[in-house]
């Protein structure tokens, strides 16, 4: 087995090799106000759940050059965001937000996704989505990088309300083969949802 030292690689060499071993990767779709009324959206795949009790999510969110991105920039102003679940029905939407627009555009406008009004919080999050999730921004942490330039934000979200789509949820549970959701694996390549199989704990 070869080993290897992170510290003798590049970001970019370390990029590669975590991004294509830690697969696959659920995506949030992530609404944020900003302070002037735009609405931002952005896909994540650095994303999974902190805890149940009180329910928490953590999304990082990379910076650029060391300056925040806008979802971790508006989450601060605002304490607040909303989380998408993303699935195969607006995948190809969702891919269009991904583009570098300045503070002042819509991703969600561009990308022909339909603003929803939240019910817990002001920042709308979008109606094709089967899960969404109002949160309040419960921590957001710098990390990495430099003390003066940190290399992410980690946003860390406690979930007030839930909105799921009739049919998704059966007893309490999500039936993800009706949710049909997305995950990131390397570059440009996604992955459905693929055989299923079920393990007892011991």
């Amino acid at each position: 087995m070869r080993e290897i030292n992170p510290m003798d690689l590049t970001e970019q060499e370390n990029y590669f090799l975590l991004t294509a071993s830690v697969i696959p990767r659920p995506v949030a779709f992530t609404t944020t106000l900003s302070s002037k009324g735009v609405l931002n959206g952005a896909p994540f795949s650095y994303f999974n759940i902190v805890a149940a009790n009180p329910p928490l999510l953590s999304i990082s969110v990379q910076r650029d050059r060391g300056e925040m991105k806008d979802t971790a920039r508006n989450a601060m102003e605002r304490g607040e965001f909303v989380v998408h679940i993303t699935d195969e029905s607006y995948i190809e939407k969702i891919n269009e937000t991904s583009i570098a627009f300045p503070p002042t555009r819509s991703e969600v406008e561009h990308s022909g996704l339909t603003p929803i009004e939240s019910t817990v919080i002001k920042t709308p999050g979008v109606k094709e989505a089967s899960i969404r999730m109002e949160c309040l921004v419960e921590k957001i942490i710098p990390l990495g990088g430099t003390e003066s330039a940190p290399a992410c934000d980690l946003l860390i979200g406690k979930v007030v309300k839930y909105h799921i789509r009739d049919g998704v949820l059966h007893d309490g549970r999500i039936d993800a083969e009706l949710l049909r959701p997305v995950s990131r694996l390397a570059g440009t390549q996604y992955e459905k949802l693929g055989e299923i199989f079920k393990l007892k704990r011991p």
